[in-house]
């Protein structure tokens, strides 16, 4: 896999929508981990079963708005750590054994999107969010060229929040693109 990393352009209403999302797609990891604990999900699929009860539930309207892959994706980031644990108790690790913990607010978050959520242009100068937040379309800018790849070799996208001195303080600066070759 190939990863190559872009900056986004766009106004601070769209970085604040991307950081909506990235606040959205931490409260599904913590969740998950809550319902671990609580011994609710006991399994990855008890994981994604629990992604769709949280967009259902009108607690959480916030939830829906999130793509249902992205929450997929990130139920499988909360699900890795929860096997890394398991697996360092079998291994009889000494220490500490990695139990997982709840993602706190960091200036470094993101949020991943897998096949949809998202649309890059033809030219693959642009990026447009389609997700529930409607952040809306991109400039991106970076040192790669993207015309080399199809459109369908770009398997997920991950959006990260790492502040620049030249962005807005909660800016969303990197997105990285992971191809698939």
């Amino acid at each position: 896999m190939i990863i190559y990393e872009t900056k986004l352009e766009g106004t601070n209403d769209q970085y604040e929508r991307l950081d909506n999302a990235i606040r959205t797609g931490r409260f599904v990891r913590n969740s998950i981990i809550r319902g671990w604990q609580d011994g609710i999900i006991k399994s990855r699929n008890d994981a994604y079963k629990y992604c769709k009860t949280l967009a259902d539930n009108p607690e959480f309207p916030w939830a829906k708005h999130l793509n249902s892959m992205a929450r997929q994706a990130h139920a499988e980031r909360a699900w890795a750590s929860i096997e890394r644990f398991y697996r360092n108790c079998q291994k009889g690790v000494k220490g500490k054994k990695g139990y997982p913990k709840y993602a706190k607010h960091t200036t470094r978050d993101s949020v991943e999107y897998k096949t949809t959520g998202y649309k890059l242009s033809e030219d693959r100068k642009s990026i447009t969010f389609t997700d529930g937040f409607k952040a809306g379309t991109f400039r991106m800018w970076g040192s790669r060229d993207l015309h080399f790849y199809q459109l369908e070799q770009i398997k997920r996208v991950r959006v990260v929040r790492r502040c620049d001195i030249s962005l807005p303080k909660n800016a969303v600066s990197v997105i990285r693109l992971s191809l698939k070759l």
